[in-house]
């Protein structure tokens, strides 16, 4: 045994560490998958490369029928074909967590009851949010002077994000903060990712294929019609984005 140990030791094939990750949560309202085939695939037609390889959780707590049998392995080959990853199941009871599991799918702890969900029932909300805890505060700033190249990811855990260069197609910054970019905004930028709805993102010249606030988020063809290449800030108000000059 204490051979094996010192093998390992020299000569080891993996580490376990701890992370933070950023995914969307798909709210399942009832089973009919039918419908949700049907709907799902008009949202991924309006905005495929937002989607494309998206890890997703399937959320059961806002259920109409919450004891109703779920067909996973139907929604699974759904997401599949529409190249999203569904990683795991949020809520439900033990048999349906039962059933998630037998097809390989994860069970993540319940979320806290937003208690702002009452009182924005009837109003229009993004069809997939950030899964995250809300209420999260932001410290301090995590500050970058260069350009954002293709590929990186950038996080400003607990703080604001400032960069002082351009962030280009492909990059992705992500703050539990603001975000402030002395620059061109292309690429995604993510902020108040733990649920901060005051945080807001700033930029000379607004050019993102993604914004994102608490979860809620546009993407380039949401833009259109907005300030773009222009000196802005994006803040998030009713549960909606708003895009304003400077």
């Amino acid at each position: 045994m204490t051979g094996s140990i010192s093998q390992i030791e020299q000569n080891p094939a993996f580490q376990l560490k701890g992370s933070l990750f950023t995914l969307t949560v798909l709210h399942l309202l009832n089973a009919d998958l039918l419908s949700f085939t049907e709907q799902l695939t008009e949202l991924v037609k309006q905005t495929p490369k937002f989607f494309h390889f998206m890890p997703i959780v399937l959320d059961l707590q806002k259920m109409h029928k919450p004891t109703i049998a779920i067909d996973f392995a139907g929604i699974m080959k759904v997401v599949r074909e529409l190249n999203i990853i569904l990683v795991g199941v949020r809520g439900g009871n033990p048999e349906q967590h039962k059933e998630a599991q037998q097809i390989g799918l994860a069970i993540f702890p319940n979320a806290k009851a937003d208690p702002k969900d009452a009182s924005n029932k009837n109003s229009k909300s993004d069809p997939a949010k950030v899964a995250v805890p809300i209420n999260a505060r932001s410290t301090g700033s995590k500050l970058i002077t260069q350009p954002v190249r293709s590929g990186q990811q950038i996080y400003a855990r607990n703080a604001d994000l400032i960069v002082l260069a351009p962030v280009s197609h492909g990059a992705e910054l992500l703050a539990d903060g603001h975000i402030h970019v002395y620059g061109t905004l292309r690429g995604r930028a993510l902020a108040g990712v733990m649920g901060d709805q005051n945080a807001r993102i700033f930029c000379q010249s607004l050019e993102a294929d993604l914004i994102a606030i608490a979860g809620h988020y546009w993407v380039s063809e949401d833009l259109q019609n907005s300030s773009i290449k222009q000196n802005v800030h994006v803040y998030l108000e009713n549960e909606r984005l708003h895009v304003k000059t400077l």
